[in-house]
């Protein structure tokens, strides 16, 4: 499964994505720290799954 991780907390971020890159089943296709780069990384990469904050700075996730 393609997944894009995106939080405005570097922490958060990174843990995702290290525990999500154990597994077999998950490739992480691209990380972001607002909801603009989240919208720019799924035209781009076409996701299976985003994984992302709901509030962070530019533009939230909702």
């Amino acid at each position: 499964m393609r997944v894009i991780v995106v939080d405005d907390d570097a922490l958060i971020r990174d843990s995702l994505t290290m525990l999500l890159e154990l597994e077999a089943d998950f490739e992480v296709i691209g990380v972001g720290d607002n909801g603009q780069e989240a919208f720019a990384l799924c035209q781009k990469e076409q996701p299976d799954l985003v994984l992302m904050d709901i509030r962070m700075p530019v533009m939230d996730g909702v």
